[in-house]
């Protein structure tokens, strides 16, 4: 079996290729090369390892013909076009929790940074003064820090901030009442956190609702004498807002780690204005934190590319390493249903319904869903897979569901597809036996029983005698030999004279010559060429 092959194109722990060669991939550690470089070199490769500096771009994923995740040692990921690589079918991870604790301790750094104007004290002191009655500073003890953002790192700063015995509130739409109670602090509108913070920190990504969350109409609405910390995302601030309200001294202090464009510009407004400290994106710049995010964005990709465990991946449901291995069958079984359904319907389904049931209901439905999605579309694109099968259904419009039935019903574990077109409703189901025994078990109202491998035909036809020996002379005149015959009456009430329905595997695509041929016999009503 050929190794998965991984590129390393960022400077990274060394430890992060040891990891990707003890779990079975190849690794090539190639740093700095320009767009044109990594266009030329990323066709060969299945991995690719990155922080900040390489970017991902459109010309850049159509020369990446074999590539399947991308994984970002860090937080951030700008430098990726995540649509583009979801098209794509492309994976892309980033590495969320590695450099929390580091960006957290930063942000507290620049709160006391901040209260006891270090960095200018410093300053003069090492040019020979001794300006010790020019800096009065503040205690943060009693203070009251206003989050934005409480999720990993913000939860963080709130436990250092609490240990310096600050009040924390916090303003973020996604903490729950139960979560704040649990971190110690008092959840807040945005309007209020800004009226009552004496420091701001934020912590949210960069987004439409996000960009300028606090802009000069919420500076303004600020507590006089306010300092205000941002170690998350340019953008987030408007600095040239806060460049007067600096001036002004309504804001009395200001730390920025980041900026809306990087570097900045060497005339930035805000540089030299007095009480305002920055760094150079320092959040993550720890020891510590870079061994981290390497080997962990490693051991990520090693594990999608060699046993399929999806982990802090941003376009595709997650599933452990530990989920994947149990799923597999499942998902092998989701794609041949799918493929079914995409193969007798076409691109004329509209909604499709994934309904499991037994054991099949306990496990996790998105990785299934996706793999129903790409066998059903592949048959009529073949770049679809299962990142990008759910977002092209999407730009489709089509209706996708997702349903549990807690009934083991018939079978210990049942996956059912429910397609529907303009003009009909199309049910199949597989079940799995022993665990990994893949098995159509119902098609079209009809009961049976077929592995969905190699080249099949699919007919209905009305229940005659002597049809399958008509249907035998057919095929065999046309040299196409029957490997196995499945045939079953129409439920519920298989009657004699209703419609059967066989699925026969033969040995050989049959054409169209032999399927018009079929087609013609007394009584069919459909005749489909099928592949697996």
């Amino acid at each position: 079996m050929t190794k998965p092959k991984v590129l390393i194109s960022d400077k990274m722990d060394p430890n992060a290729a040891r990891i990707f060669e003890d779990r079975g991939c190849d690794v090539d550690v190639i740093t700095g090369e320009t767009p044109e470089q990594l266009i030329a070199r990323i066709g060969d490769y299945d991995g690719l390892a990155i922080r900040s500096s390489t970017k991902v771009t459109r010309e850049i994923l159509d020369a990446a013909t074999n590539l399947k995740v991308i994984g970002r040692a860090g937080i951030g990921v700008d430098n990726v076009d995540i649509p583009y690589a979801s098209s794509k079918g492309v994976v892309v991870m980033n590495t969320p929790f590695g450099n929390s604790i580091t960006t957290a301790e930063h942000a507290i750094a620049l709160i006391m940074a901040l209260a006891r104007q270090i960095p200018a004290a410093n300053a003069q002191t090492q040019a020979g003064e001794w300006p010790k009655s020019a800096f009065m500073g503040v205690e943060v003890t009693g203070k009251t820090l206003g989050l934005i953002g409480a999720g990993n790192i913000g939860s963080i700063v709130a436990s250092r901030a609490q240990g310096l015995r600050m009040k924390v509130i916090a303003y973020d739409p996604f903490l729950t009442a139960e979560r704040a109670v649990e971190l110690g602090i008092e959840k807040v509108d945005l309007g209020a956190l800004v009226a009552r913070a004496d420091f701001i920190s934020l912590h949210s990504p960069l987004t439409d609702e996000t960009r300028n969350i606090l802009s000069r109409e919420r500076l303004e609405q600020t507590k006089k004498g306010v300092r205000i910390v941002n170690c998350a995302r340019g953008g987030l601030v408007d600095e040239a807002a806060l460049k007067d309200m600096l001036d002004s001294g309504h804001i009395a202090g200001a730390a920025l780690d980041v900026f809306a464009v990087e570097p900045p510009a060497k005339d930035h407004p805000l540089f030299g204005t007095p009480n305002f400290i920055c760094t150079p994106h320092l959040g993550a710049s720890t020891t510590e934190a870079q061994v981290n995010v390497a080997l962990q964005v490693a051991e990520q990709m090693a594990d999608y590319l060699v046993n399929g465990g999806v982990t802090n991946a941003l376009n595709v449901p997650s599933l452990s390493a530990e989920e994947a291995p149990r799923l597999k069958p499942y998902i092998a079984l989701a794609e041949k249903l799918g493929s079914l359904v995409g193969q007798l319907e076409g691109p004329d389904v509209t909604a499709i319904s994934v309904e499991v049931s037994g054991a099949a209901a306990e496990l996790n439905l998105k990785p299934i869903t996706a793999a129903v999605l790409a066998g059903m579309m592949r048959a009529w694109s073949d770049t679809i897979n299962m990142v990008n099968a759910p977002i092209l259904a999407k730009e489709r419009g089509l209706d996708v569901a997702e349903v549990r039935h807690n009934d083991e019903g018939d079978y210990h574990t049942l996956l059912r597809i429910v397609a529907i077109t303009p003009d009909r409703r199309r049910e199949v189901a597989g079940s799995l036996f022993g665990e990994s025994e893949m098995r159509l078990v119902e098609i079209a109202g009809t009961r049976i029983e077929t592995d969905l491998e190699g080249h099949m035909m699919y007919i209905v036809n009305e229940d005659r005698p002597g049809f399958i020996g008509r249907l035998g002379s057919v095929l065999g005149e046309a040299d196409v030999n029957i490997g196995n015959f499945h045939l079953g009456r129409r439920l519920p009430d298989k009657h004699r004279g209703g419609d059967a329905v066989l699925l026969l595997s033969v040995d050989q695509q049959p054409g169209k010559e032999v399927q018009d041929a079929v087609c013609a016999l007394d009584g069919v009503k459909k005749v489909k060429a099928l592949s697996f």
